[in-house]
């Protein structure tokens, strides 16, 4: 067994976890994930200003203050903060061993950074270009006796993954021990929310601040998921449950190195906060390499004006006009009102008894949506609306990011390890793949019988989790017994998510059953527009999408209630 922790699952996650992970119990390797769509803009952004940076610096901010306890531990760091530098990030460690005077063997992934190659590959004039590489580099760099491995943009899992195969010996056609280690990885990903962190039915536990997962991994590629003890939160397999079905899509999870079948895994309870997860199969990866790519969209700003009182569609109607009159014939490329219904009929405060609207504005011209834009809306200050006023004074345009996904072959990206003595070795791509097909859609279970219902919110027995995959929205919902779920697959259909969700009811939406996870995966396409850091949405990320699915009323029977 080998005993892997998470101490980040997002740049900007909890500082202490790195230390709290390394002195709270044993552990063979600790990873950390700081890497995500708009984490590449952003760190594309700083490597524009100087080429020396591109990485997380957080991370190195962290060893600073920990390397000598991983060290005197024998605990492995696996990270990918090394993002757009992993080789420059690689360096700062070996000089900052040294300033601290700790003797550390560091190594490095890298190849997967295809922004010099994106007009030969087809991938246009991007920020970034990064390809998705997987975990046999990073165990390559284990075997040759790294004690730190920094990668750029690997797969999340890939960070679990590759200790795995290091420690067993796996080989790139052990699909099933593969895939077991991803499930692993994608449950370790994303921290604290493994542990009760963003839980929808939270109010059962006493959470405190959630401890970080552990995954004791198996060599047929089984696991179990728990946290060290005495640490805050809970590993149930409901809080497991949910960050399996967290920014997946259909059954079949595609990867590098393997196709992860989710519609395989099964969890246990294996005694407190420790959850088994076992069966899992595997089927050889797609013969491409997914590629992210980010860009610079254009300028965006914003104004909110706030409503208060009576007449609230009325006020709302005159200031708009007012406003798109003011502008002329500067109108922004895109312009989006939003109306936010916060008021209350006879509320006991000001805050409660107003509305917010939202213009929302983007263009390639940044003078188009500065300070004339915001500073049209302050000038009609004394001219619209009684009770005028803004959330915020005028403010500049900022530039905006649009993320894309493409795909290349796998043999157009290379996979360099590179060694702690500066030895590089080319990892070679699968020599077996399979296009990637969807899943025929499992029976439906039994229908309950008939019976009374009664109308609660959606929430009531079904837990939710949401986020983001590029431009599309990916939605979890889970139940917790047999007859739940019997309820559950009939009731979640794509009519009924477009009828509870109003804002995607002219979208594409996919539906999937995971009858082993008693679970629905709901993907809204394009509800995110060009992704996170184009903002196109209250919710950028949809990160609550799932929230407000559950708080729709609809009608539960009875005995499930």
């Amino acid at each position: 067994m080998i005993r892997i922790g998470n101490a980040s699952g997002f740049y900007g996650d909890r500082f202490s976890a790195v230390r709290d992970m390394l002195t709270g119990g044993p552990l063979d390797v600790l990873t950390g994930d700081y890497l995500a769509e708009l984490t590449m803009l952003i760190l594309g952004r700083d490597r524009l200003k100087d080429p020396c940076r591109g990485y997380a610096t957080t991370f190195l901010r962290q060893l600073e203050d920990s390397l000598g306890l991983a060290v005197d531990a024998g605990v492995k760091v696996v990270t990918n903060a090394g993002g757009l530098n992993p080789a420059g990030l690689a360096q700062q460690l070996r000089d900052l061993a040294q300033r601290l005077g700790i003797e550390v063997t560091v190594a490095h992934v890298e190849g997967d950074d295809l922004v010099f190659r994106a007009e030969e590959l087809g991938l246009g004039h991007p920020v970034t270009a990064n390809a998705y590489l997987g975990a046999f580099g990073i165990a390559e760099c284990l075997r040759a006796g790294a004690d730190v491995v920094v990668t750029g943009r690997v797969t999340d899992a890939s960070l679990v993954v590759g200790p795995a195969v290091a420690h067993f010996g796996w080989r790139p056609s052990d699909h099933d021990a593969l895939a077991g280690a991803v499930v692993a990885g994608h449950v370790l990903e994303c921290g604290a929310q493994a542990t009760g962190g963003n839980y929808a039915f939270f109010t059962e536990h006493r959470l405190g601040l959630p401890g970080f997962p552990i995954a004791e991994i198996e060599e047929d590629g089984s696991s179990v998921i728990t946290k060290h003890e005495g640490t805050g939160g809970a590993v149930t397999v409901d809080t497991v449950t949910a960050q399996l079905l967290y920014e997946i899509a259909g059954p079949r999870y595609a990867g590098p190195d393997v196709t992860t079948r989710f519609d395989t895994i099964h969890l246990t309870q294996d005694g407190p906060d420790r959850v088994r997860i076992s069966g899992v199969r595997g089927e050889p990866p797609p013969p491409r390499l997914k590629v992210g790519c980010t860009t610079l969209g254009g300028h965006r700003n914003e104004v909110t004006f706030v409503l208060t009182g009576l007449e609230i569609e009325a006020k709302a109607e005159l200031v708009r006009k007012q406003f798109e009159a003011a502008l002329g014939d500067r109108i922004p490329r895109s312009m989006r009102w939003t109306l936010a219904r916060t008021d209350h009929v006879d509320a006991d405060t000001e805050e409660t008894a107003s509305a917010l609207l939202h213009c929302a504005v983007s263009d390639p011209d940044p003078d188009l949506v500065g300070r004339s834009f915001s500073g049209a809306a302050v000038e009609l200050g004394l001219s619209s609306y009684p009770g005028f006023h803004l959330t915020a004074p005028p403010s500049k345009a900022s530039p905006y990011g649009v993320f894309s996904d493409a795909f290349v072959p796998a043999e157009a990206v290379p996979h360099v390890a590179v060694l702690p003595d500066g030895r590089r070795v080319d990892i070679r791509p699968p020599e077996h793949t399979r296009e990637l097909v969807g899943v025929a859609e499992p029976p439906l279970p039994e229908p309950l019988p008939e019976g009374p219902t009664r109308r609660v919110p959606l929430g009531t027995i079904v837990g939710a989790r949401s986020g983001d995959k590029g431009g599309d929205a990916n939605l979890g919902l889970w139940v917790r017994t047999p007859e739940a779920w019997r309820w559950l697959a009939h009731a979640i259909t794509v009519d009924t998510v477009r009828e509870l969700l109003p804002e995607v009811a002219d979208l594409p939406v996919r539906r999937f059953l995971l009858p082993n996870l008693w679970a629905v995966n709901v993907v809204v396409e394009g509800i995110l527009g060009a992704g996170v850091a184009s903002r196109a949405r209250f919710d950028p990320q949809a990160k609550a999408l799932g929230e407000w699915l559950r708080s729709r009323v609809v009608e539960v029977p009875e005995v499930l209630l």
